[in-house]
């Protein structure tokens, strides 16, 4: 089953390690709650925290694709890049999929995302982050 989400914001930092992110985060869910995928961690670069929230306990279920991204994204800042591709091998394998909206507005499967996220880690490219 797919979900259709809510617009999206997109950042890019300028430090040189938050260089190589896109974070991109929706607005508040139906419910008026945003979701704990670590978004405002993520943008005030405070990876650490990010993964201690992402790891830690939380509504989002642990399979969750957004949250495994956005996990592999704040160990690839951290320089773990063996961590970050375990999370994002984990998002690929996830038994939860659905379509995220991309920055661009443009949707895409979330095992495409973290593939794509893998391939950019991989590559030296920029990271994919997303979050539901």
């Amino acid at each position: 089953m797919k979900k259709i989400l809510l617009p999206v914001i997109a950042l890019a930092f300028a430090t040189p390690a938050a260089a190589q992110s896109i974070i991109v985060v929706t607005g508040p869910q139906a419910d008026s709650q945003l979701l704990p995928v670590a978004y405002a961690e993520l943008k005030a670069g405070d990876n650490r925290a990010a993964v201690a929230k992402l790891t830690g306990a939380s509504d989002v279920d642990a399979r969750d694709p957004s949250r495994l991204i956005n996990l592999g994204t704040a160990y690839a800042r951290l320089g773990r890049t063996e961590d970050a591709a375990a999370a994002y091998n984990a998002a690929v394998d996830s038994p939860i999929r659905y379509d995220l909206e991309l920055a661009s507005g443009r949707y895409v499967d979330s095992r495409w995302a973290a593939r794509t996220a893998l391939a950019n880690l991989n590559e030296g490219r920029p990271l994919l982050a997303l979050a539901r």
